[in-house]
């Protein structure tokens, strides 16, 4: 919480051109081009630029906070991760990427619970978080939750049909949670 206060006296009235709310009509609008994408390779770039407005959908503060948050993470650093995506959630408990980014951090340091708690937070503040489905069907699988693996499956192509190799994975979930023919 330390770095948090010397961060808000660093950086009062930094901006990063749109608002939040500018950010999340662009969301909208990315998430509309995504489902009707032609292919993968579409689908992909939509995919990387939703994921970064989700990630800058704060304050300059709390945007500061997430990139702090994700080379942490990215440097296996998931304690110090976990504590920096708390702060940004202290400063915006709102922004669901927040609460992600903090459940990826917690399932790498080994808290499976709490990953999922902060994963279903993530999910009522965005249920469109196609990244977060995907997160939750690999959670899943790895527990051999074949019917909890489908339904989250099923909720990726309803956001995001042509998410590589999605109809194939669909399939085979749908194989070992029901056992129809496919």
């Amino acid at each position: 919480m330390k770095r948090l206060a010397l961060l808000l006296v660093l950086v009062p009235g930094l901006a990063f051109g749109q608002t939040p709310a500018e950010k999340r009509a662009m969301v909208d609008k990315l998430l509309g081009d995504l489902k009707a994408a032609q292919d993968s390779d579409a689908a992909r770039p939509l995919e990387e630029k939703i994921e970064q407005l989700w990630i800058d959908g704060g304050t300059a503060a709390v945007t500061l906070l997430m990139h702090r948050g994700l080379r942490e993470l990215k440097g296996e650093a998931y304690a110090d991760a976990i504590e920096t995506f708390g702060d940004a959630i202290v400063l915006d408990p709102t922004l669901a990427e927040a609460w992600h980014q903090r459940g990826i951090a917690r399932f790498e340091s080994g808290d499976t619970p709490g990953a999922v708690a902060d994963f279903q937070q993530t999910l009522k503040l965005e249920p469109r978080a196609f990244s977060v489905w995907r997160t939750l069907a690999d959670i899943a699988t790895g527990r051999k939750d074949w019917k909890g693996a489908y339904a989250a499956w099923q909720k990726v192509m309803a956001i995001d049909p042509k998410t590589p190799n999605g109809e194939n994975r669909l399939n085979e979930l749908r194989r070992k949670a029901v056992g129809e023919d496919t």
